[in-house]
């Protein structure tokens, strides 16, 4: 990727998705600029919006035709729907514990917020291991025991860009000179699990005269965040998850981790979002705009399903920490160490399923 973005063109590494286009001329960013441009929406490749262009052209006759038969389908789908559902439920209510593959994994209630219970926990849940971009998680804890930071505006160095393809990490795609604000760069970070957004963070908001040394400092801070909370299996040596050996957690301190940052209404705010539009402004004055698509698949897949972080690595396998609602009851809980991407998103639907029916 270069240092600089082509209208329109979205820039792929690995599952992870970045739009950016530079249009118009300069604009101010402010909170209320920002809250205005974050529209859902659903990010499509070219040849994806080729063919849905092509499927438009059907005649009137032709979508009354094929509209009449979806009206059927979904008529004679919806008990089927209805009556697998039940059946999950009750499934699950019957199993002394969800019937999944992960053994490094954890499940709490955590009830009104501020006190979690323990629902389950796998034979590993309190195995220390990778936990991969799970990380991020505790990098936006540490970023938002400031929020006088949130509207700091921060220039993005092309050192952050050189990181990312250096490690071969994901990446926000953020496009050198722009500048975003803190509260842009947690979206940057959290959603499409921006590496270059978590070290710009790292780097403006850790203390010290070097880049390296203000990036220790904000480790440092993370780590005595982890202490403060009782995480006692958890350790960062990093501020994204690209682990130098010593970056690791359980499934059980990860689960708190995550009860935790849902207290935080910005971090609770962000990682609910299936795609997050933003504008920056760029280097040569005009504005340019960003697309991120979150990672995690459960947000589509789960109803009450609220967010919070997915993980991956060679080390790690894959992670996921997450959350769902459900009458009146919030779990959070933590997958490590799952053998591939699917997996622990189906992990974590049995493990809710269970946890709601009990």
């Amino acid at each position: 990727m270069g240092s600089h973005a082509r209208p329109n063109r979205i820039h792929r590494t690995g599952v992870r998705i970045a739009m950016v286009a530079l249009v118009g001329a300069a604009l101010p960013i402010s909170a209320g600029g920002l809250a205005q441009a974050a529209t859902p929406g659903a990010t499509h490749s070219a040849d994806e919006n080729d063919q849905q262009g092509s499927g438009a052209t059907a005649t009137a006759g032709q979508k009354q035709d094929q509209d009449t038969q979806r009206q059927s389908q979904s008529a004679q789908a919806a008990p089927h729907a209805v009556k697998g559902k039940a059946a999950d439920a009750q499934d699950a209510k019957n199993q002394a514990a969800p019937q999944i593959k992960a053994d490094h994994a954890f499940l709490l209630d955590a009830r009104d917020g501020s006190q979690e219970r323990e629902l389950w926990g796998g034979a590993k849940a309190d195995e220390s291991v990778s936990m991969a971009s799970t990380t991020k998680i505790m990098t936006a804890i540490v970023v938002l025991k400031h929020p006088e930071w949130l509207n700091r505006p921060i220039a993005v160095k092309q050192e952050y860009r050189d990181y990312v393809q250096k490690v071969g990490g994901s990446t926000a795609d953020l496009q050198t000179g722009d500048t975003l604000t803190v509260e842009q760069l947690l979206h940057a970070m959290l959603i499409p699990s921006g590496d270059d957004a978590a070290m710009a963070l790292a780097d403006n908001l850790g203390s010290g005269d070097t880049t390296d040394a203000r990036i220790a400092d904000f480790v440092n801070q993370m780590n005595a965040e982890a202490q403060q909370l009782g995480l006692l299996g958890t350790h960062f040596d990093g501020f994204d998850g690209i682990s130098h050996g010593n970056n690791l957690s359980t499934a059980r301190d990860l689960a708190k981790l995550g009860q935790r940052a849902m207290l935080q209404p910005v971090f609770a705010d962000i990682v609910k979002n299936k795609q997050f539009k933003t504008e920056a402004l760029a280097a040569n004055g005009h504005i340019r705009y960003y697309t991120w698509d979150n990672t995690n698949k459960l947000l589509s897949s789960y109803d009450g399903a609220l967010g919070i972080k997915t993980g991956s690595g060679p080390e790690a396998g894959y992670a996921l920490v997450f959350a769902a609602e459900r009458d009146n009851r919030t779990l959070v809980g933590a997958i490590l160490k799952d053998d591939n991407d699917q997996g622990r998103f189906d992990d974590a639907t049995k493990m809710l399923d269970w946890g709601f029916a009990h």
